[in-house]
C-alpha cells in the first residue's frame, strides 16, 4: 500500500490558487524531496497529505484511505517548521509524552541514541540549545514507529553536525523500509538523501525523477578552469569568475574546450563535471529560490 497520495489535486485560498492539479505519491522504501521557492504550494500540498487541509478538487490519500482519519494518521509522523516543548518538562519526558499516543511506539533509548540526544534526555528542555532543541522535535516524528514521517525543513538551524546526525537517522529509516516525505531549502540536503525529488513552482509540479535525472533535464555541463582571461566564447550560456577561476555553463563541454583551444586560451586546471542540483532548480525555476 502506497504510504500518501495525490491525485490532481487543487487548493486555493480564497482568490489565491495555491495548487494547480497536482499529483504526488510517496513509496515506501524511499526519501522523496518536494522542492520549490517560497510561494510554490508545498506546505499547502503537505497539509492535504497529512490531512490537516482537505482539497478543493482531485484525491489525497494516506495509506489507502481518508488523511484526516486518525485510524490512518496512527502510522504517521510529523515535524513542522517550529516546535515549541513545556519548558520543565524533561527530554525524556517530552518523548514519552508523545509516545503514549501511540498502540507501538518506538523504544525510548534507541530513538534518543539514534537522534544524538541520550546524554541529554534528563535535562530540561528549556536547557537544550536551538540544535537540540530542532532534534528533539524530528525525533518525536518518528516516536510512534511510522511508516511515514513528514519532515517540514527539518534541518533548519542546525550546525553540520547535527545536520548530519539527522541525515544518519533519515537514512536508517529509510533502510528500515520507512517513507519519507521532505521539505528543505538546503538543495545539498535533498541531494544527499533523496531517491526522488519533485520542484513545486506556482501551484504546479514542474519536474519529478530523481536527482541525477532532474540534472539531466537541464542538460548544462559545468567547466571549471584558470586563465589570465577570456574572449566572447559562443558556446558558454554563463560565466562566472574568482579571481583567475573561471567556471562556464556549456550544453556541449566538448566544443566549448574545442573554442577555449581555437582561440588560444592559456587555461590550466580544467575541470568537467555536471551541474548541482541546486543550479538545476534555479534553471527549471527561472532563478526563484
Amino acid at each position: 500500500m502506497t504510504p500518501a497520495n495525490a491525485q490532481q489535486v487543487w487548493k486555493a485560498y480564497g482568490p489565491v490558487q495555491a495548487l494547480r492539479g497536482v499529483s504526488l505519491s510517496v513509496a515506501a522504501g524511499e526519501v522523496l524531496a518536494l522542492l520549490g521557492p517560497n510561494g510554490a504550494g508545498k506546505t499547502t500540498l503537505v497539509r492535504v497529505l497529512v490531512g490537516l487541509l482537505a482539497p478543493d478538487r482531485g484525491e489525497a490519500r494516506l495509506f489507502g484511505g481518508d488523511p484526516r482519519d486518525w485510524r490512518r494518521r496512527r502510522f504517521l509522523g510529523v515535524t513542522p517548521q517550529e516546535t515549541g516543548f513545556p519548558p520543565t518538562l524533561r527530554v525524556r519526558e517530552v518523548v514519552d509524552l508523545v509516545r503514549a499516543h501511540y498502540p507501538r511506539p518506538a523504544e525510548r533509548d534507541a530513538l534518543l541514541g539514534r537522534f544524538g540526544l541520550a546524554d541529554k534526555a534528563g535535562r530540561m528542555t528549556s536547557a537544550l540549545s536551538g540544535g537540540e532543541r530542532r532534534r528533539l522535535s524530528v525525533l518525536l516524528a518518528f516516536a510512534g514507529n511510522p511508516r511515514l514521517v513528514v519532515l517540514d525543513e527539518p534541518t533548519t538551524g542546525l550546525d553540520v553536525e547535527g545536520r548530519r546526525t539527522l541525515w544518519r537517522a533519515i537514512r536508517a529509516f529509510r533502510e528500515e523500509g520507512g517513507a519519507v516525505l521532505l521539505t528543505t531549502h538546503y538543495l545539498e540536503e535533498a541531494e544527499a538523501l533523496a531517491d526522488r525529488v519533485a520542484i513545486l513552482h506556482r501551484g504546479q509540479k514542474l519536474a519529478e525523477g530523481s536527482p541525477e535525472a532532474i540534472k539531466a533535464r537541464v542538460g548544462l555541463k559545468r567547466v571549471a578552469f584558470s586563465a589570465p582571461g577570456l574572449p566572447e566564447l559562443a558556446t558558454a550560456v554563463r560565466i562566472e569568475r574568482t579571481g583567475d577561476r573561471y567556471l562556464l555553463y556549456t550544453a556541449d563541454a566538448d566544443r566549448l574546450v574545442r573554442e577555449l583551444v581555437e582561440k588560444g586560451v592559456a587555461f590550466r586546471d580544467l575541470e568537467v563535471s555536471p551541474v548541482r542540483l541546486e543550479e538545476a532548480f534555479l534553471a527549471l525555476t527561472g532563478g526563484a529560490a
